[in-house]
């Protein structure tokens, strides 16, 4: 059982807990994710790690409310638990293999959208650690959904905000506002990271390829099992099927067959919707999964 020690609203539906989980601290390292379970019958969640204290024992994860497994999670109160915390999965942040020098040399920009920012800053915050400042674009419909804004001001170096509306800093998609900065302002980078919705990393990629800016893209929202059993993670790169889960979930974006991950984010919809109401015997979407495999 895992204690919940810490809950906290972001915006509307949108929340941060801290969870206690020393050995999953321990072990923990940016880029990586977690599965959660809610309860003995819940769904497996994978949910990237947006901050960790191996002192402490914590792990922080950002959630937002989209379906019946989150709904269960939203109910959950300071003092509750979960019914298991495993990981830390996946493969940690490229950034990890550099060396300190190497990372001091390169001019580093992260491209953030939605609650993509929590996965983002860990990363960011791992940097600041080694003395390294980059910069960050965060981005969001509108001001009200922007999150985590004041916690990266604190880590990076310059940040930019981006809202479709306008309704707070640059308006605009993030893509243009990494274009502006690039195009306009004469920013230089070396390397970009981008996490955030297929769509928005998709049309990122094409601009940076047009850059000629190294891009790295997160891949956690194909994310099913988080062990690869389950298949729902295969992913085209560079031509060869890849698993996000065991081999990612970073990539590099220039690789990526990104109409392909889209199409198969929509295959489970129909099994997601019909259990978008609160029952007491819902059954896990990986059971479908594995269902459909078998036949």
């Amino acid at each position: 059982m895992f204690k919940i020690l810490k809950k906290e609203y972001l915006t509307s539906g949108i929340f941060l807990m801290d969870v206690e989980a020393p050995k999953v601290a321990k072990a923990a390292e940016p880029g990586q994710f977690l599965i959660v379970r809610v309860d003995e019958k819940g769904e497996r969640i994978p949910l990237t790690i947006c901050d960790y204290d191996k002192v402490a024992g914590t792990v922080t994860i950002v959630v937002q409310v989209v379906g019946l497994s989150t709904q269960l999670m939203d109910q959950l109160k300071v003092g509750d638990y979960f019914k298991s915390v495993a990981g830390p999965l996946g493969m940690p942040s490229e950034l990890k293999e550099m060396s300190v020098e190497e990372l001091h040399s390169k001019k580093i920009v992260f491209i953030a959208g939605g609650v993509g920012t929590a996965p983002v800053y860990a990363q960011v915050k791992w940097l600041h650690e080694q003395g390294i400042k980059a910069d960050v674009i965060i981005g969001a419909k509108n001001a009200s959904q922007l999150i985590l804004v004041e916690a990266m001001r604190k880590v990076s170096g310059n940040i930019y905000i981006a809202t479709d509306d306008g309704s707070a800093g640059f308006k605009g998609l993030v893509t243009n506002c990494l274009e502006d900065l690039v195009t306009n302002q004469h920013k230089q980078y070396d390397l970009a990271i981008t996490i955030g919705p297929m769509i928005m990393m998709k049309f990122l990629s094409e601009l940076t390829r047009k850059l000629n800016l190294k891009t790295i893209a997160s891949l956690n929202t194909l994310m099913v099992d988080g062990t690869g059993m389950c298949g729902a993670c295969r992913v085209t790169v560079g031509g060869v099927t890849r698993f996000a889960c065991v081999e990612g979930p970073e990539f590099d974006a220039h690789q990526v067959n990104f109409d392909e991950a889209m199409r198969r984010q929509t295959m489970y919809r129909t099994e997601e919707r019909s259990q978008n109401a609160l029952t007491p015997d819902h059954i896990c979407r990986l059971d479908k999964i594995v269902e459909r495999r078998n036949k």
